[in-house]
This record gives structure tokens, C-alpha cells and sequence, in this order.
């Protein structure tokens, strides 16, 4: 599968409990369809001890989230924004903002 988001995006939660949230990519599912967002969708994992130096408790961590809920957020306009897809002079092709039409990398 192929996404319109890549990993060190910066992209904005459209849906679900942290709606609003900005974030980076870390990390990208194509099997699941998700992505791992730096900041987003915490859930606590409760853990029992298991040898010595491992203590127990409840430990927060990110989990992925569905890329459907995911927008592109352009730095230059400050909001959310859809990508596209063009070829420069050189013959190269590179994604921009719809909004803005700033190239990104």
C-alpha cells in the first residue's frame, strides 16, 4: 500500500480522542494501515514485575494511529492541507502543498 504521508511528516490528528494534536511520524504500518505519532494516542499499559532491574507499574506509550485520520500540516500556512504530486525542470518529482504550493521534502 501506498500513503500520501511519509515518515518525519509533521501531520494533524482530523479524528478520534486527540483531535486537534500535531505531531511527528515516527514510524508507518503499510500492513495496518497506521502511524506512529510523536505525542499522540497515549494508552497506559499496566506491567507486573518481572526480574529484578524490571520494576512494575503503569507505563504510558504511543500507539498507532489509522493514516485515515492523519492530515499533512504545512508549516507556511499553519494549518492542515492536502498534498500533491508534481515534476520539476530537472525531471524530478516532488510533493507540495495544495494550499501554499510550498514544496515538501
Amino acid at each position: 500500500m501506498k500513503f500520501h504521508l511519509k515518515k518525519e511528516d509533521f501531520v494533524l490528528v482530523r479524528k478520534g480522542k486527540d483531535k486537534g494534536k500535531k505531531g511527528r511520524i515516527l514510524a508507518i504500518f503499510p500492513e495496518k494501515a497506521t502511524a506512529l505519532v510523536e505525542g499522540i494516542n497515549f494508552v497506559k499499559r499496566h506491567t507486573k514485575p518481572k526480574r529484578v532491574d524490571r520494576q512494575g507499574g503503569i507505563l504510558q506509550k504511543e500507539m498507532p494511529i489509522a493514516i485515515s485520520n492523519l492530515a499533512y500540516f504545512c508549516l507556511k500556512c499553519q494549518e492542515g492541507a492536502k498534498l500533491g504530486r508534481r515534476y520539476l525542470e530537472d525531471g524530478t518529482k516532488v510533493r507540495f502543498c495544495k494550499k501554499c504550493g510550498e514544496i515538501v521534502k
